[in-house]
């Protein structure tokens, strides 16, 4: 089963564990990969002070945080 989605996050980031729970309803299990951006230097540059953002991989749309449920629910349901 191969990931529909990425959770841009960083180890120890509360945040970003928030955003990882928050995602857990919405996303199948295997669907959702958390890429720690501290192992790549151009996702540090990219995503650093967004940090978590949500990606849906099939168009690219993301979503930065703060979002809601709701936001998350919109992204999964768009184009289905």
């Amino acid at each position: 089963m191969q990931a529909e989605y990425y959770l841009y996050s960083s180890e120890g980031c509360h945040l970003c564990e928030q955003a990882l729970q928050m995602c857990n309803p919405f996303i199948a299990n295997g669907k959702l990969s958390v890429i720690d951006i501290v192992e790549q230097e151009e996702l540090v540059e990219q995503y650093g002070v967004h940090i978590p953002v949500l990606e849906r991989l099939d168009n690219g749309e993301k979503l930065y945080w703060p979002f809601t449920p709701q936001q998350i629910n919109e992204l999964i349901t768009e184009w289905n």
